[in-house]
């Protein structure tokens, strides 16, 4: 039987959702494609119907399943996009070829003194000035990520407006010279998305993000870049390079 928390702070229609995610990608409903009914379910938690259906009712939200009135409810089989991360991973070249159209919005930018983690992760001064991006991403026609990168604000001062102009992190380091950079450290998590991630991806509260932190690097070795990218788990999948070295 599958377990739900009764005291664990998370609501238990939210657990029940989890549940049913990972059981759909173990592939436990492919027999007819299918969720059992609401009492099957409401004894599979040992919860009341109520509870099931505001479950369902997210899950429908988020494009996971269907309900079909007086047939039952029924998984979307979306296929999610694959992201490559390895040595060069790029937004707009990662992928090239296997969808439709890439965009990246610039949500938010301000230049503000670098928290500890940043100017850590940057290799900059305690404090020193920092720009920082927010973009919401979108390819094949859905949202996929948001993302909030950080350079170095006296080497990048006008990063932002470059943006504006070219559209592309890629483009904006040629603009300034650096000709090719690298990805020199990745680490990825799973999380419920946060409020923000909730609005920008449009999902419904309890939906999964994996979540990477990333720091890339011109050919020099010096940082350019360190962002933090969320991702809706259920659209997306990180496909890691295992040629490369990246922290997990």
């Amino acid at each position: 039987m599958d377990n739900v928390e009764r005291r664990s702070g998370i609501s238990l229609w939210r657990q029940i959702a989890d549940q049913i995610r990972i059981a759909i990608s173990n592939g436990e409903f492919d027999g007819n494609n299918m969720l059992p009914g609401e009492i099957a379910l409401a004894k599979r938690f040992s919860v009341n119907r109520h509870t099931v259906r505001s479950a369902i009712a997210s899950l429908t939200q988020e494009g996971v399943v269907r309900v079909e009135q007086g047939r039952g409810t029924f998984i979307e089989r979306r296929e999610r996009l694959q992201y490559p991360i390895g040595r060069r991973t790029r937004f707009s070249e990662g992928l090239a070829g296997k969808i439709g159209p890439r965009d990246r919005h610039l949500k938010n930018h301000t230049l503000q003194p670098a928290p500890a983690f940043v100017s850590t992760a940057l290799q900059l001064a305690p404090g020193a000035p920092v720009v920082q991006l927010e973009t919401v991403n979108t390819a094949d026609d859905q949202l996929v990520s948001r993302a909030i990168s950080w350079f170095d604000g006296e080497r990048f001062s006008d990063f932002a407006d470059r943006y504006v102009e070219y559209g592309s992190i890629t483009a904006i380091f040629k603009s300034y010279g650096i000709d090719d950079y690298i990805r020199v450290s990745t680490r990825i998590s799973a999380h419920h998305a946060d409020s923000t991630t909730l609005e920008d991806l449009q999902l419904s509260p309890g939906a999964i993000m994996l979540r990477t932190e990333a720091i890339n690097a011109d050919m020099n070795g010096r940082p350019v870049e360190y962002s933090h990218s969320y991702f809706a788990a259920d659209r997306i999948e990180l496909d890691i390079d295992h040629g490369t070295a990246l922290r997990a």
